[in-house]
């Protein structure tokens, strides 16, 4: 066994390019609410950032434990876990990266839970021989009892549903859909707990966890088993569906047993395996809940879960090619498909309906510059996070007030001039990422603009409408006409009629015109890699531009492909720095000559009569990109090339062939052949540059030579020294003199070996000293060979390794045990090195090894692969950028599954390392900065948001490029001694509202990101802008971009509602207060029932106003023309604000207008519901008296229909009907109670059972129509107890408590939540709306007077709060006092980290 000679190899996966994804890959993306994408490339995930298009990680899948030395199965599904970043500091001292987790699962059924950030599996899910099927897809959901615990439901093999809780890693639940075949499975994004399972023959699966996600279970139809877990089934009776899965069935055979890397005992096939020409997709809809859309090959179905049926079918017309895949739902009312021929598709909705019309076909892989044939898309993803990310700073924007996604904006006076000029109006902005077989990741933007003609003409006419309304009314009134109400009625109108007539005139008559542009490219490895090459200049190389400069080794790394491209990598970067298509076929061999030029070859093999083979030579210039071909022939040659031997200085290169000589080229301007050798050679390698000379002190090692053990390479250097002192001198004059000869050692296949020399254009004997004659074996055949002067070290096919001196003759060998030898390659030695004889040998199984050939015993002194199971190695070189001793040595990767792998080899100490001390090998360079907050450790990243909230000056943002340029390659840890003195206090936010936690966090906190700042990494030039221009928009405002900044949109869309919401609450608490004052003052003074008639009837025409008023309130809190119409369309889980009763009733309504369509009994029974619901009775009763005499609803419709249609409200009548009510409650499941007690007024026991039978919305509904103050608001309290408690939607049950009043509440939710710093920021932004409200209604400004000792430490004296939270100021002190707590631990956790800034 070898022993530990404190030798080590640490393979960091950041220094590491996957190849390019292929169809094994099944196309398996996903963009995460983060900023992230990753995409499954062979055996490996790759995640991009996709705002600057830059690679972060990649992460290679290990092998499977019981083939270690196998390659890992393809990546056929990922998803990123939806858990927010954790904050809990209180609690814990370690803050996980839960935020970041990855789950995966490869074609071996394998699922493991990768750490991002850590790049290590984390949990592996115990799949066994049962469930060990391909994993087709992947979706996490939550557990009913547990917010913070996840479980993960997969697609196993072709019918086989399983959901797994990965605290433990076992499966707690299993369902067999056999016959049926599983393709896709999506998340609810209103219910985390629910998901939708498409199967490819019509199959809808409905899968609610209402349990706790422990045990086991089975699922085998509809119902709830011991799991928890409840299961529906529906079926889309399609007969297109089958008919496209048998015409493809032909072509399945296609796809199964390709890519090298896969057992030949492969498990069960998922669907894409199958069937690899049929796509089917499932999407939910972000804006309406119970709506899922279903993508077929032919058709896109809108499907109602709540009714159980499709509400429509639109059919993809002839000549388009089939769907691919189902994007994204803008909107709702736009949807984006991929074709199979790689175009895009836009769709939609006709206005009050779910009708989809196509209205754009664009491609999504540009006709210029790519390749013939054009590279295959095999994945699209829609960027959520940029666009939410927009839709915050379109809201909160100052610069766009009132811009809406897809609605024009507010006319106003001031914009006369700007509709004059005839503008076009952008409308949408939609990103997305697309990925290609080709390894490009494409950053699309959909972009829907409105002409300016089209904009000024509909503004016109909606200006000569609202003239001609105010003029009619104008003359109403002057002409005496009465009834108050009209004129508030027309107000009414007037709000609804101007918005709706813009939204059909963009929507119908004037249509947007729709453009998608490329705005970013990542360009990773394109092909299979065939073998690389790395530049290792001479001294005696020159400048490619001329002079006799000496060339310096560039930190690029070539890499010949399949496809014919080369790619060269910049090392720094870990990216992609250029490629070049240079053969049509496959590229053979690759070399640098210098530092700047490449020549390649491939060749081709003739058919035709007489065969042979054509051989093309290039030369590829990297500066220019300017491919020149050299040693063209008219006619094919009879024997291909071989190998290609570059000289290290450029000058020469060796060019040989199979069965054919070797040619001897002088690499000028113009090549020329210099001769040709007619010998059998096996292998040939050109000498490297010459070690560096050792101190004029002496050699300590030099008493090994004159020892009888077995000499090494560095005992001959010091005895060989001696002897060739005067060769050496007359040498050094010669070449002086002369031009610089270069020589190559070869072998022939007769065992020979030996040193030619190539001076100017003559090619001679070195004549070497030889060794003795039994050094090689005859009978041996050489295969692999390193020359470094003065020593050839050789490798033959039994795994024997032979080294000899050129000068003195001496030579040694040892024998590996490993099989035959592919490549020897000399380690690069600096000034100082303990070993000039360390060599990395690889192997004819694609395996390497790296021997000291400077120890007595190498083969004990060796280190081997296997800790790195998994990896075959097609081609290795050492790195040549070192020139300290104490740096590793950096080896060169080529995999066998296209990735290219940069390892540190450490010979340094007694343990591997993995970070050095001092002086970094090589720093990671970006074109540009990583500015993505969730990257960073996760307290700095906490620190960057505390930041954010609080309020900082852009100008702190402002980075100077020298200094950046300059300081974030180098940086040494901890903080500089210069920021002590450096006053941030500057930097903050200066505003009159109190300052709750420790004053002096902040300006802690800005030193702490400071070399975070000079690096440019935390917030780019558009989100600097972006955060300057609402800056000054009320804390709010600031608070939901701090959140969408880190991904976490549910809880933006909080803090942007909670004005709205929180204003509506304050000004109706404000409003009673004046109404108690005035009833006071009226019953102290006698009054006539006139004045009580009047002061009525002016309290109903200010109530009727106050929907009017709404609007412009909203603006004056900071979000100008903000209504819930903006905001309802945002991420799902928070669809209905419901506070907004014309909201509530405009959405209720909508969906009446779907179902109008809808027969059956049951259908009919949802309808007669909705109708009672919305107040329309009259409607309601029609449906009733249309019940056919023998449905067995014919009874109970009768009934109904004659207690809603008499509504005499007697106390009889009542009584009756409540008993009636009370026993169709316990047993008829269609409510029919509820609608008796709607009949007699008793709305209030109507929402009570509602919510008690689980319509949770329905019962928002009615109570929004029917019922207001305190009923209202315990029906929406208790609408956010069931939010929080079961659905674990902690913003949205949030929102309900405020709504409902129940400020108090909200405290004790955040405090359960482990969120003290939400809590805080809500209790400042309740200071900051109740003072603005007031303000509004008393009429005085709220003036930003500067901060008094009071304010500058909040607590809850200083705080002036609305509704409850005035009365619990013990609860308020205890979240003060505990944020400042939360604040100074943020402060220790960030003090000690050190900077991470790549």
């Amino acid at each position: 066994m070898p022993k530990d000679t404190g030798t080590g190899i640490a393979m960091g996966s950041e220094r590491m390019l996957a190849g390019p994804p292929s169809r094994e890959n099944g196309g398996c993306s996903d963009c995460c609410w983060k900023g992230l994408i990753a995409h499954g490339a062979g055996s490996s995930i790759v995640i991009t950032e996709v705002r600057s298009m830059q690679l972060v990680y990649v992460l290679p899948m290990p092998p499977q434990s019981t083939t270690p030395l196998l390659p890992a199965p393809f990546v056929t599904a990922l998803r990123w876990s939806p858990q927010p970043m954790q904050r809990d500091l209180l609690l814990t001292q370690e803050l996980s990266t839960a935020h970041l987790r990855l789950a995966v699962g490869d074609r071996q059924g394998r699922i493991a839970i990768w750490d991002a950030p850590s790049r290590q599996v984390t949990d592996w899910m115990a799949t066994g021989n049962e469930l060990g099927n391909g994993i087709q897809d992947l979706c996490w959901l939550q557990q009913k009892k547990h917010s913070n615990r996840w479980l993960l439901m997969a697609i196993h093999g072709p019918s086989l549903l399983a959901i797994w809780n990965t605290q433990n890693g076992r499966c707690i639940w299993k369902y067999d859909a056999s016959p049926d075949i599983l393709f896709c499975v999506r998340r609810d994004p209103f219910d985390f707990r629910h998901a939708c399972v498409l199967g490819m023959k019509g199959l809808l699966l409905s899968v609610k966890v209402a349990g706790d996600g422990n045990g086991n279970g089975n699922g085998n139809g509809d119902g709830e088993n011991d799991s928890g877990i409840i299961v529906k089934e529906h079926r889309l009776q399609l007969q297109v569906i089958v008919t496209e899965i048998i015409i493809s069935g032909g072509n399945s055979s296609s796809s199964s047993g390709s890519g090298s890397n896969q057992s030949s005992s492969s498990p069960p096939s998922t669907a894409l395996s199958l069937f690899p020409n049929v796509t089917v997709k499932c999407m939910f809809s972000s804006r309406w809940v119970h709506i899922l859309y279903v993508m077929f090959p032919r058709e896109i179905v809108v499907f109602d879960l709540q009714y159980g049926e499709p509400l429509s079918v639109t059919g993809l017309p002839r000549g388009y090619a089939n769907f691919f895949s189902l994007i994204a739902d803008v909107d709702g009312d736009f949807l984006y498909c991929v074709h199979a021929d790689a175009k895009l598709s836009v769709w939609k909705r006709e206005e009050g309906k779910q009708i989809y019309v196509l209205c754009m076909m664009e491609a999504l892989i540009p006709s210029m510059g790519t390749s013939v044939p054009s590279p295959t898309i095999l994945a699209v993803s829609h960027c959520s996070s940029e666009f939410e990310i927009e839709r915050v700073s379109k809201t909160c924007s100052e610069e766009a007030p009132g811009v809406k996604f897809f609605e024009l904006p507010t006319y106003t006076e001031n914009s006369a001039s700007s509709m004059l000029s005839r503008q076009s109006v952008l409308l949408l902005k939609t990103p997305f990422i697309s990925i290609s077989d080709d390894g490009k990741v494409w950053n699309w933007l959909l972009t829907a603009e409105l002409p300016g003609d089209a904009y000024g003409q509909v503004m016109d006419q909606t200006m000569n409408l609202s003239i001609s309304e105010d003029v009619n009314q104008k003359n109403d009134r002057e002409s005496g006409a009465p009834a108050l109400d009209i004129v508030v009625d027309g107000h009414e109108e007037e709000e609804n009629k101007l918005p709706k007539q813009l939204h059909t005139a963009v929507l119908r008559r004037e249509e947007p015109v729709l453009k998608l542009n490329l705005i970013g490219q990542l360009h990773l490895i394109s092909s299979t890699i065939t073998t690389l090459a790395v530049p290792a200049p001479s001294l005696t190389a020159t400048l490619a531009g001329g002079g006799n400069g000496p060339a310096v080794a560039v930190p690029l790394v070539a890499l010949a492909t399949q496809g014919g491209c080369i790619e060269v990598v910049d090392v720094a970067a870990n990216a992609v720095a250029m490629s070049f298509a240079v053969h049509n076929s496959a590229v053979r061999g690759l070399r640098w000559l210098g530092n700047s030029r490449l020549v390649s070859f491939s060749y081709s093999q003739v058919n035709e009569k007489g065969g042979g083979y054509i051989n093309k030579l290039a030369i590829t210039c990297v500066r220019s990109g300017i491919t020149r071909f050299f040693r063209v022939l008219q006619k094919p040659e009879k024997a291909p090339m071989r190998a290609l031997r570059a000289s290290p200085s450029g000058r020469y290169l060796l060019i040989l062939f199979r069965e054919a000589p070797v040619e001897v080229w002088a690499m000028t301007r113009n090549p020329q052949m210099l001769r040709s050798l007619a010998l059998p050679f096996t292998v040939m390698e050109w000498a490297l540059p010459p070690v560096p000379k050792p101190p004029q002190k002496g050699y300590s090692r030099q008493q090994s030579f004159f020892s009888k053990e077995r000499p090494t390479i560095a005992s001959t250097v010091a005895a060989a020294s001696a002897q060739s002192t005067s060769d050496s001198k007359s040498t050094s004059l010669e070449g002086s003199a002369e031009e610089t000869a270069e020589s190559f050692a070869f072998a022939l296949v007769n065992g020979s070996h030996g040193v030619f020399e190539v001076r100017g254009r003559r090619v001679r004997d070195f004549r070497p000293k030889w060794p003795s004659s039994s050094f090689v074996s005859p009978d041996v055949l050489v295969t692999a060979m390193a020359y470094r002067m003065p020593h050839v070290v050789m490798g033959d096919r039994q795994g024997n390794i032979r080294w000899w001196d050129v000068t003195s003759g001496l030579s040694s060998s040892f024998n590996t045990h490993k099989g035959g030898i592919r490549r020897i390659k000399f380690a690069p030695v600096v000034l100082g090195d303990d070993s000039r004889g360390r060599v990395a040998v690889l192997f004819n199984d694609n395996t390497f090894s790296i021997f000291d050939l400077d120890t007595q015993d190498p083969l004990a002194n060796a280190i081997l692969q296997p800790q790195f199971a998994g990896i075959l190695v097609l081609e290795l070189d050492w790195f040549p950028l070192r020139v300290d001793k104490k740096e590793p040595l950096l080896l060169c990767i080529a995999g066998a599954d296209s990735s290219f792998r940069l390892l540190e080899v450490n010979t340094q100490g007694s343990k591997p390392v993995q970070v050095l001390e001092g002086k970094a090998v090589m720093n990671r360079f970006r074109p540009m900065p990583l500015c993505s907050p969730v990257l960073l450790p996760p307290p700095h990243a906490l620190a960057l948001r505390m930041l954010l909230q609080w309020g900082v000056q852009p100008s702190w943002f402002d980075v100077d490029k020298s200094s950046r340029d300059t300081e974030h390659l180098v940086h040494t840890p901890g903080m500089p001694s210069t920021l002590e003195k450096t006053d941030f206090r500057h930097y903050m936010l200066d505003t009159s509202f109190p300052l709750i936690g420790d004053t002096v966090i902040p300006e802690l906190l800005l030193k702490i990101l400071e070399p975070y700042r000079k690096a440019g990494r935390l917030l780019d030039n558009d989100r600097a802008k972006t955060y300057a221009a609402l800056l000054h928009k009320g804390c709010t405002a600031r608070f939901a971009f701090a959140a969408a900044q880190f991904g976490d949109f549910s809880e933006a869309l909080f803090w942007l509602q909670l004005p709205y919401v929180l204003s509506c609450l304050t000004e109706q608490l404000h409003d009673k207060s004046l109404q108690h004052q005035s009833h006071i003052k009226v019953s102290s003074e006698p009054s006539t029932s006139d004045e009580l008639h009047i002061r009525r009837s002016v309290e109903n025409v200010a109530s009727l106003k106050g929907a009017k008023h709404e609007k412009s309130k909203f603006s004056a809190l900071g979000l100008q023309d903000c209504s819930y119409s903006t905001l309802q369309l945002t991420h799902g889980g928070s669809d209905v604000l419901s506070s907004d009763h014309v909201s509530l009733r405009a959405n209720a309504l909508e969906r009446i207008s779907w179902h109008e369509k809808l027969r059956g009994e049951d259908a009919l029974q949802k309808r007669v519901h909705e109708l009672v619901a919305v107040g329309k009775l009259e409607d309601a009763v029609t449906l009733l008296l249309s019940t056919p005499p023998d449905s067995p609803y014919f009874y109970v419709d009768a009934l109904r229909a004659v207690a809603l249609s008499s509504a005499v409200s007697s106390a009889l009548h009542e009584l009756a009907v409540k008993v009636v009510a009370a026993n169709l409650v316990g047993t008829d499941k269609s409510l029919s109670g509820t609608h008796l007690l709607c009949a007699v007024g008793r709305y209030q026991e109507a929402c009570s059972q509602l919510q008690d039978a689980g319509c949770w919305t329905d019962a928002a509904t009615l109570a929004a129509t029917h019922l207001q103050g305190s009923d209202y608001a315990r029906v929406l309290q208790r609408w956010a107890d069931h939010v929080l408690h079961d659905d674990h939607n902690i913003w949205r049950a949030i929102l309900l408590y405020v709504a409902a009043g129940a400020l108090h509440e909200v405290l004790a939710v955040l405090r359960d939540a482990q969120e003290p710093d939400t809590a805080a920021m809500f209790l400042l932004a309740c200071h900051e709306i109740k003072m603005k409200v007031t303000s509004q209604k008393s009429g005085v400004e709220c003036s930003a007077s500067p901060k008094s000792d009071s304010q500058v430490q909040g607590n809850a004296n200083s705080l002036d709060l609305p509704g409850d939270l005035n009365q619990q100021k013990e609860d308020v002190s205890t979240v003060c006092e505990y944020y400042g707590h939360y604040q100074r631990t943020l402060v220790h956790l960030c003090t000690d980290l050190a900077p991470v800034l790549d």
